[in-house]
């Protein structure tokens, strides 16, 4: 469904991407890990169409969208929770998910019907949907943020660290959210910090270092993957996932 090639991307003189490659099969949770720095955030930009690559090629669907805008990126049927959630805190919950629908904003009868569905799927939002978003606690939040991502129709999503700063027991309903959606057919690549949930959920997984990818396997076999639990699955994290 998604094939990145031999990505290289700049940010200014920085060479974050250095020649990065996955692959994401239809109907597959894929969960890229690493540190802080490797690359994540800048592939998942790039495969949004918020920066564009100086080399390599992004297919989806065997199209290359490698030098599309963001809206059109979305139009293809891909869109993005972003990291740190960045909903519009100063609109309403209803006004959050109707910036999402901003591609089928000439459908209104749709629109609607989207996010009443959104909104019977996540009761505490459908409580708070005159309630400024800001408001909401950071669980909210992430549910709001993946509702409006919703809301744009996507076949495939792109969320980049969903648990971010958010409680154990609020991490385990997000991923179950993220498993749902799996399960009813949406594809996902997951960028996870917290190695151990992600790997938990995932059907395959990479592993980034220095704007490469340096290690693949399907999640299990990740999980006990000698260099990987020495890097990314200590004692802290097995903590947080069991609290």
């Amino acid at each position: 469904m998604l094939t990145v090639r031999s990505l290289h991307t700049y940010y200014g003189n920085i060479h974050a991407l250095k020649g990065v490659s996955l692959h994401v099969r239809s109907g597959e949770i894929v969960a890229l890990i690493g540190a802080n720095g490797a690359g994540k955030t800048t592939l998942v930009h790039s495969i949004a169409g918020l920066l564009k690559p100086q080399k390599g090629t992004i297919l989806y669907k065997e199209e290359d969208i490698t030098a599309l805008a963001p809206e059109a990126v979305v139009q293809r049927g891909i869109a993005l929770v972003p990291e740190g959630r960045q909903i519009f805190a100063t609109l309403s919950v209803e006004t959050n998910l109707e910036m999402g629908a901003f591609i089928h904003r000439n459908r209104r009868d749709q629109v609607q019907r989207d996010m009443g569905a959104l909104l019977e799927r996540f009761p505490i939002l459908k409580e708070r949907r005159r309630q400024l978003a800001g408001t909401l606690s950071g669980g909210e939040q992430q549910m709001l943020a993946i509702s409006r991502a919703l809301m744009a129709r996507p076949d495939f999503l792109l969320l980049d660290e969903p648990s971010m700063g958010l409680a154990p027991l609020v991490i385990r309903e997000i991923f179950a959210i993220i498993q749902r959606l799996r399960d009813e057919g949406r594809t996902i690549l997951l960028i996870e910090q917290n190695a151990r949930a992600a790997l938990e959920i995932a059907d395959r997984g990479y592993v980034m270092e220095t704007g490469k990818v340096v290690l693949q396997g399907e999640g299990r076999e990740l999980l006990v993957h000698r260099e990987v639990q020495r890097a990314y699955l200590g004692k802290g994290s097995k903590e947080i996932w069991d609290a």
